[in-house]
């Protein structure tokens, strides 16, 4: 598998020559139906799809969700499918490659991409398989007011610096919990573990192959780390993702958090909380494990794909809307929604952290056919751990069989 990497860090700050943004819908008529994660920069893009095509089709319809990734596939395997395009990310990419529901987009991109330059084609295998057109990673969160009354001096840049400044915080009274992490059971906390086994160094399978290599010093040192940081979160956070993990921000009852950036803007503006923690709120490179240096996140792009089992024509028309709103006047309505790949982003506040994240040497997320069916492992498996029922070997032996017997059963592993 041949995936092209995007150069994110250098992306981030201006990637494409000024071009002419001439609009076409595609053929009149058609159905666009788009099936989309639910947040701002989301909203934005196929918003401004809408607002260009929805006119010159026969509907156009829009379905945001947080469940996106987790109805995907049954939504796309019939054909006609129920969608006609998925924006999707690194790893939702391969899990409908897997199945077999995206259409190569080679065709698509030579008759409406005129605008989109070569390194936001995402190809693997020859084949344009998506349009990357914004960046995202997990980062550092922190409120200075709260630091500083707890007399710590420096915003934190290890796991060791996090969880010393959170025993400061409680120590001082101030707050119980005062972190905050993405850890809700299932897709959520297994990616927190795979943003600090990578601070660990960790390899996810052996040298060239798909046998899994979790169960290693790496990924006891992993589940210590993550231990240790919930002893300072809600008891409740193995139900919490990022609606919950920004509410609990907003309201001020969090003052350290590892969020996603694309969260950022959504904690720094006027709405859902107060000037006092707008104000105070930093947005830094996600932690490091001390004596490794790699900052414990991955590195995720976003961009539009297009479902295999529909007419041809809606699937032109669906490229054709969504390469249209990829306009950089689309970028400078929502400039600090996101981390945008395209022209006419201006990085500001909220895109600090992904820089500071990528600049410092974050790894991209593994973009390999089988990290699907570990993610849904660890996702599965590592719960009855964080609650104290089980040891860090044990979880971590269940987690690779469980991945063994889904790699088996799909041609991964003999």
């Amino acid at each position: 598998m041949n995936v092209k990497t995007l150069a994110l860090s250098a992306a981030m700050v201006g990637l494409m020559a000024p071009a002419a943004y001439a609009q076409s819908c595609g053929p009149e008529g058609q159905s666009v139906r788009i099936l989309a994660n639910d947040f701002p920069a989301i909203q934005a893009v196929v918003g401004a799809a809408e607002e260009a095509c929805a006119s010159s089709a026969s509907e156009f319809v829009r379905n945001h969700t947080n469940e996106s990734r987790n109805i995907m596939n049954a939504a796309l395997t019939p054909d006609p499918a129920e969608y006609t395009g998925v924006v999707v990310a690194n790893a939702t990419l391969t899990q409908l490659m897997n199945d077999g529901l995206l259409r190569p987009l080679n065709d698509l991109v030579a008759e409406y991409g005129e605008n989109i330059p070569s390194n936001l084609q995402i190809s693997i295998g020859g084949d344009v398989m998506a349009i990357a057109f914004m960046a995202n990673s997990q980062h550092l969160y922190v409120r200075t007011d709260v630091l500083e009354e707890a007399g710590v001096s420096d915003i934190p840049t290890t796991y060791g610096e996090l969880i010393a400044a959170a025993e400061a915080i409680r120590e001082a009274g101030i707050m119980e919990h005062p972190i905050v992490i993405n850890a809700q059971v299932g897709w959520n906390l297994a990616e927190l573990f795979n943003t600090v086994y990578m601070a660990h160094g960790g390899q996810f399978f052996e040298p060239g192959s798909a046998v899994p290599s979790i169960n290693s010093e790496a990924g006891v040192a992993t589940l210590e780390t993550m231990a240790a940081l919930a002893e300072f979160a809600n008891p409740d956070y193995l139900s919490q993702a990022s609606n919950e993990t920004q509410a609990t921000w907003e309201a001020g009852q969090a003052a350290l958090g590892l969020m996603w950036g694309s969260r950022g803007n959504a904690l720094l503006d006027d709405e859902g909380s107060t000037a006092d923690i707008t104000g105070s709120t930093v947005l830094a490179a996600a932690p490091v494990v001390e004596g490794v240096g790699i900052p414990g996140a991955t590195l995720w792009w976003d961009g539009f794909t297009i479902a295999a089992n529909v007419p041809d024509e809606e699937a032109e028309a669906s490229f054709a809307a969504l390469a249209t709103a990829l306009n950089p006047e689309m970028v400078m309505a929502n400039n600090d929604d996101a981390v945008w790949l395209l022209e006419g982003f201006e990085p500001g506040p909220a895109a600090a952290g992904v820089a500071a994240t990528a600049q410092a040497g974050a790894r991209p997320y593994p973009m390999v056919p089988q990290m699907g069916l570990l993610h849904t492992a660890l996702g599965n498996e590592l719960s009855d751990f964080m609650q104290g029922t089980e040891s860090a070997e044990q979880a971590l032996a269940d987690v690779e069989a469980a991945y063994t017997t889904a790699a088996t059963e799909q041609g991964f592993l003999e």
